[in-house]
């Protein structure tokens, strides 16, 4: 029997083509990612916001309302707080740029991907965002005339903590070069 004998019988058996793709098991794996990414997204953003305003408001009412107060502590205050705010404009415009999309197949992995991209964006400006609140805690630690053993110890913690959200990173991009894979192949 010939191949093209046995993939009519194939055919005529499942009423479907041998290389038929399962729109609806695509669309379902993909409004998984979906939702799985905006998940991610959204729980980061909050967390972040309410981190960055909760030490924000802290730190700058202890160094403010304090005799004496420390000038890098009330810096780092006001930048603590000003990186919640430009978080919460960020969820605002993503929030509302989620409306673009419709919802189809190609919709929803467009969004998935525009979502991926957000938070690989959103990991890499809180990456670079340890360097300033490093600058202002050791300028802090050494205007406060601590022992240098301290502000070696903070450096250490935040050199760390720098390389250690690299790997977080580095999972973000690889989830969103995952969306984009899969949509070259659909495209493609």
């Amino acid at each position: 029997m010939e191949f093209e004998e046995m993939q009519k019988i194939w055919d005529s058996q499942n009423n479907k083509p041998l290389y038929a793709i399962n729109e609806q098991a695509l669309h379902n794996r993909i409004q998984s990612k979906k939702k799985q990414t905006s998940h991610i997204t959204n729980f980061s953003e909050l967390l972040l916001i309410i981190v960055n305003l909760g030490a924000g408001c802290f730190v700058l009412g202890i160094n403010l309302f304090r005799p004496g107060g420390n000038k890098y502590m009330c810096l780092l205050g006001v930048w603590m707080l000003s990186t919640a705010l430009y978080l919460f404009r960020n969820r605002i415009r993503r929030i509302k740029g989620d409306k673009k999309f419709d919802r189809s197949l190609c919709g929803d992995l467009n969004h998935a991907i525009s979502v991926a991209a957000y938070q690989v964006r959103l990991s890499q400006t809180m990456r670079w965002n340890i360097l300033p609140i490093g600058a202002f805690i050791m300028l802090g630690v050494w205007d406060s005339g601590k022992a240098i053993w301290i502000a070696g110890l903070i450096l250490v913690f935040f050199v760390l903590a720098y390389f250690g959200s690299a790997r977080e990173h580095s999972i973000y991009k690889a989830r969103k070069r995952e969306l984009e894979i899969l949509q070259a192949k659909l495209e493609g």
